[in-house]
């Protein structure tokens, strides 16, 4: 993957969620009322731009043969399908029922050389790096599977909205865009196909990890308590992880244990750290060199708080096992500030307003669109109809069913265009079709008010970290499981280059 391909999609994390609040923005007070299900304009969480892809499960040698192709899981029901490939290709790894080629793997392993590179991290042996890329696009089928099964699927059109987006927030055309990223090397088509994958793995994730994670209100008293008696600050960490499977027996988590000791030896020593996670390491982000990133300090596990506790900057843990296996951690650096406190004041104007959204289609299309509401409008000012029967009856977001509702308003808590025509009302008055990146609107300004959010900005921040640790940790777990419990066979030996028929 391209390293302009790697920036489009970290920019377009809000690309596609269908929320009419600004990703980060915070209410102020007041409650819309609105759930936060599927086409809800409100999105009560945040994607996490920094969140890690799963990290999955070593792939071990087999010392009685290593010709022999590895398998796990339970085995298929179904001869392994061709994934986009062509007759001839030869079979890297069986997932289930389909075929990952060597074809797709020399194109991932490319990419990921080109990626060490511009790291500057030190390539393992091909034979390492391999496998390493090979795990990763094993993860990545189970899960696409599992979307598929799911029911999951992102059409031409919705592909063609979020590369729009990208485009805008990049500040170039569709057309330069592609320019850019065919200058790179990256086929256009690779790269539609690429973001398609990524959007379909945001969706999976937002239904089988993000719904089903809750924050209660003692969650964030406790929280808010702790903060208040610590001092926060954020770290810089990286990982060498040595995964034990479910299931694994006492023989087997000594002899991984056995393994955690020799790589922590060896990142003690003359090793660079880097590329000994790139070329051991059963993380997901070992081919980032181990980088985990940079997160508060709440945002961490706790166990991997209390081993670098005591480290400085540049010293690596001793081995610290969990659930998922045994870490070995590296403290890249650390930034300390002040204690919480009190939440300070925080008055702003807010605005409460309703409106009606219109969504663009193929079957909607946008002087179809803005000529509808223009219509309610007339109505509505005639005194034929009222806004919120309008908006009970044409709306296409999830806050009709409240006549439009949304609550009260923070500056910057919604998108600029939306924001910009809702400000220039004044209570009472309907503005003119207005479009966003979710379609047309029409908005009714209903109050104005001063109000202090300090309070509620503090326990929305602390809301959000909390529900951010829990997610990181359940969407590992799930990620894991997903693994576990694929068929996986891989064909990596030279005696197994069975080619698909």
């Amino acid at each position: 993957m391209s390293s302009l391909l790697v920036a489009l999609l970290a920019g377009s994390v809000g690309a596609h969620a269908q929320g009419l609040r600004l990703p980060g923005g915070m209410p102020g007070g007041g409650d819309s009322g609105m759930s936060s299900g599927s086409g809800s304009m409100i999105t009560p969480q945040v994607t996490d731009p920094q969140r890690q892809m799963p990290q999955a499960p070593t792939m071990t040698t087999n010392p009685r043969n290593a010709q022999q192709p590895l398998r796990s899981g339970p085995a298929p029901t179904a001869t392994p399908r061709k994934s986009g490939t062509q007759a001839g290709d030869s079979i890297a790894a069986v997932v289930n029922s389909e075929a990952i080629t060597r074809r797709e793997l020399e194109q991932r392993v490319q990419a990921a050389i080109a990626t060490l590179s511009r790291q500057g991290i030190a390539q393992p042996d091909p034979e390492s790096l391999e496998r390493q890329v090979l795990e990763r696009m094993i993860v990545e089928r189970t899960q696409m599977q599992e979307a598929a099964q799911t029911g999951i699927r992102i059409d031409d059109f919705q592909l063609d909205r979020a590369i729009s987006r990208i485009a805008e927030q990049n500040k170039v055309s569709v057309t330069e865009m592609r320019d850019q990223i065919e200058k790179e090397g990256l086929p256009f088509a690779m790269y539609r196909e690429d973001l398609r994958q990524e959007i379909t793995l945001v969706r999976l994730r937002e239904r089988a990890v993000d719904s089903q994670v809750q924050v209660s209100e003692s969650e964030i008293d406790n929280f808010l308590a702790d903060q208040n008696q610590t001092t926060p600050s954020q770290l810089t960490l990286a990982q060498i992880l040595v995964r034990v499977p479910e299931g694994s027996s006492s023989e087997r988590v000594a002899e991984l244990r056995r393994k955690a000791e020799t790589l922590l030896n060896q990142a003690r020593g003359p090793s660079d750290f880097a590329r000994l996670a790139v070329s051991a390491s059963d993380g997901e982000e070992a081919l980032r060199g181990g980088d985990l990133g940079t997160r508060p300090t709440d945002r961490w596990p706790g166990i991997f708080i209390e081993a670098v506790a005591k480290l400085q900057p540049g010293q690596i843990s001793g081995i610290v096992q969990s659930g998922n296996g045994f870490h070995i951690v590296k403290l890249i650096d650390r930034k300390t500030g002040t204690a919480a406190g009190e939440a300070s004041a925080v008055p702003i104007q807010q605005t409460q307003a309703r409106h009606i959204l219109i969504r663009t289609s193929e079957i909607m299309p946008n002087e179809l669109a803005r000529q509808r509401l223009s219509d309610i409008r007339q109505r509505v000012v005639a005194g034929n109809v009222t806004f919120a029967d309008m908006a009970r009856q044409y709306s296409n977001d999830a806050s009709a069913p409240q006549g439009g509702d949304l609550g009260w308003l923070s500056p910057s808590e919604t998108v600029p265009a939306f924001e910009q025509a809702m400000d220039a009302l004044k209570p009472g008055e309907i503005s003119q079709p207005v479009q966003s990146p979710f379609g047309w609107h029409l908005i009714q300004v209903t109050g104005r008010r001063t109000q202090d959010v300090g309070r509620e900005r503090q326990r929305a921040a602390a809301r959000q970290a909390i529900y951010q640790r829990k997610v990181d940790q359940q969407y590992e777990d799930w990620a894991r499981q997903l693994r576990d419990r694929a068929y996986v066979e891989v064909r990596l030996g030279p005696n197994t280059d069975a080619p698909l028929n």
